[in-house]
């Protein structure tokens, strides 16, 4: 039996209140957060419960129901002799709030592109704070891609690394494993307009005009181009 294992009351409400929700709660954090930070992709392995359990140093209870939570949630699922693996259920349980399976209708976009503007500008403070110099000069580099892109699927790509590195520049993890959870229908959104070239050369631009801003330290500027810069779509977008 593990140390971790012979802890009784590790999921009992501690001394400081924490309750057992809040314990499942901040397991499917970290757990969330090591699949980012592993870049795992569909079919990867998670570690066994016991491993996790061991690295979080929590009980396998916890584990074990925030696992249930994950696979609620369609980001993992079981398979006979492997264990946890991640899945493609997100993606579709997202294109289906979204309603892409009908077409992106102007309604789906702006429901989608506020919640951006609300990751995307509520991190503006905190980049200003935190980002060096080489910090902005690396978005530049992750920029130029979209100049190389050769399929709109590339550009979308391209694109959504751009913002997804935008965001990590907050250097808050959890806001970036919920923003990666997101990539299905980011991407979808992304791939709008994107087999016009004027229209990734205009990406490029609207991305190169935040990392002025950026570089500038200047609030406003970069909270008024990243809003107009998610309204940009929506002009491809057929009204129904």
């Amino acid at each position: 039996m593990s140390a971790v294992d012979q802890k009784p009351n590790q999921d009992a409400v501690s001394d400081e209140g924490v309750s057992k929700t809040s314990a499942v709660d901040r397991a499917v954090e970290q757990i969330r957060g090591l699949i980012a930070e592993r870049e795992l992709t569909i079919g990867d392995a998670l570690p066994t419960e016991r491993e996790l359990s061991e690295q979080f140093q929590i009980g396998r209870n916890t584990v074990r129901e925030a696992m249930q939570v994950l696979r609620a949630f369609g980001i993992i699922e079981t398979r006979p002799k492997v264990g946890a693996v991640i899945c493609g259920g997100q993606s579709e349980a997202l294109k289906r709030l979204f309603s892409f399976h009908q077409g992106i209708s102007p309604e789906s976009f702006r429901d989608l592109q506020d919640y951006r503007r609300i990751i995307e500008i509520g991190v503006g403070d905190r980049i200003l704070m935190k980002a060096k110099d080489e910090d902005i000069d690396h978005l530049s580099t992750i920029n130029a891609r979209m100049l190389s892109s050769k399929t709109a699927e590339d550009a979308a790509r391209h694109d959504f690394e751009f913002h997804e590195a935008l965001v990590a520049l907050s250097g808050n993890r959890t806001t970036v494993a919920a923003y990666r959870m997101m990539r299905p229908v980011i991407e979808e959104i992304m791939l709008i307009g994107k087999t016009e070239r004027p229209t990734q050369s205009a990406t490029y631009e609207a991305h190169e005009e935040i990392i002025g801003a950026l570089r500038e330290r200047d609030r406003i500027a970069y909270a008024y181009l990243v809003s107009r810069h998610l309204e940009f779509g929506l002009r491809f977008v057929v009204k129904t």
